[in-house]
């Protein structure tokens, strides 16, 4: 089955504390008003230390060394520049060019162009059959859109919010992810399914922190996670043209983040992880926007004597054991940090598949920082202590490297 099911993976409150470096630019939310949203460059340079005012001081102007992709200019590189939506859409763009059976179906993702701006001017060029939009009805149109993958199209189709796609999860679970199976191999499913997530306290973000740890239990279906905008853009075209049924994870608050990408086409593995940062002393497994809170720690460890490995796993299922377990037979030492909620997340999944595979080589037992087992506060200063901060990872390497 060719699913693609594309959500944004907003695992986590946004604090009222963060900050986000770089200009402003300006997005018409639904109700038409006029949201503020941060412009920011995939350089680790968020300012993401809510939070962890009482765990200790980060060293923010510290180099995170050694081959660290995350922290290089991308200024005197060839390419051209894109915020992490905007590569999204330019994927899509390119695979609905080069696929004719590719179209997009969704709550206002027509001439409104989508509610973070993912789909927008596609209508225009496309024709409103390619880029349809829907009635609030998540249920419906995510069977519908099975139903025309079933025939041979590859549909995309967006929930608008992540969370709203548990309206969708049986549709999700018992068609989507086992048709192909049920049915003798005689049916694919090339569908996407996408939503931008709500930002914590405003639309309820542990909605979104659950769903992962629920589709990765569903049988017949890849996950895949989007962290930068080079990544995002390969991943949505490799989850487009795949024969089996994929969730891509965005992150809404990673949105706005500037990358300069290639020209020339690419598509990336939607089954390798990426290695941000080599290192020596410990192994960090992350995803998603938590690669920005370790890259922020790696520069105050790097700063105490502490040589990190950082790798943003990117494929949620399945895991990348090779990548990951040659880093492991390196480093002994392995610390998971993620924003998915603790109890049957991500991180508890990976944990396992590490002990079974790879405990011979590991000098301590497995670490894993995750959020909050609780519903995301309403609280700005107690949303903050419910997802993982920079200062955390610090110290958590410090005491596995003791």
């Amino acid at each position: 089955m060719a699913t693609l099911l594309q959500g944004v993976g907003i695992a986590s409150a946004f604090s009222a504390s963060t900050s986000l470096d770089s200009k402003k630019f300006q997005l018409r939310s639904l109700s038409g008003r006029k949201a503020v949203i941060n412009v920011v460059r995939s350089d680790a340079s968020l300012n993401l230390n809510a939070g962890a005012r009482k765990a200790g001081r980060l060293i923010t102007n510290a180099v995170a060394a050694k081959g660290d992709s995350s922290t290089a200019s991308t200024s005197s590189k060839p390419g051209h520049e894109l915020l992490l939506f905007e590569a999204l859409r330019e994927g899509l763009e390119e695979e609905m060019e080069r696929d004719p059976t590719v179209c997009v179906m969704g709550e206002d993702v027509g001439h409104y162009g989508g509610s973070y701006k993912v789909t927008k001017d596609l209508a225009k060029k496309f024709g409103d059959l390619r880029v349809l939009d829907t009635p609030i009805a998540e249920n419906s149109f995510t069977g519908m859109g099975i139903g025309a993958a079933m025939t041979g199209l590859r549909t995309v189709v967006e929930g608008m919010n992540m969370g709203f796609l548990l309206l969708a999860f049986n549709q999700i679970s018992n068609n989507c992810g086992m048709l192909h199976y049920t049915s003798g191999g005689q049916f694919k499913i090339p569908i996407v399914i996408r939503g931008p997530g709500g930002v914590g306290r405003q639309l309820g973000a542990e909605h979104s922190q659950r769903l992962e740890s629920y589709f990765q239990s569903i049988p017949g279906i890849q996950m895949v996670a989007c962290s930068t905008p080079y990544n995002a853009k390969g991943l949505m075209k490799a989850a487009i043209r795949s024969e089996n049924p994929v969730i891509l994870f965005e992150h809404v608050l990673l949105y706005n983040l500037k990358e300069r990408i290639p020209d020339e086409e690419y598509v990336l593995s939607l089954e390798e992880a990426e290695m941000v940062r080599p290192g020596e002393h410990v192994t960090i497994l992350t995803y998603s926007r938590m690669r920005y809170h370790v890259m922020q720690a790696a520069k105050t460890l790097v700063n105490k004597g502490y040589d990190p490995e950082v790798i943003d796993i990117r494929s949620l299922k399945p895991f990348d054991l090779h990548t990951i377990g040659n880093s492991i037979k390196k480093t002994h030492r392995v610390l998971i940090v993620e924003e998915c909620m603790r109890t049957g997340g991500i991180g508890a999944s990976l944990t396992a598949a590490i002990n079974e595979n790879f405990h011979d080589y590991l000098d301590a037992p497995v670490v894993c920082l995750s959020s909050q087992d609780v519903p995301t506060p309403y609280a700005g200063p107690l949303e903050e202590w419910t997802v993982v901060q920079p200062a955390q990872i610090v110290t958590a390497v410090e005491k596995l490297c003791q």
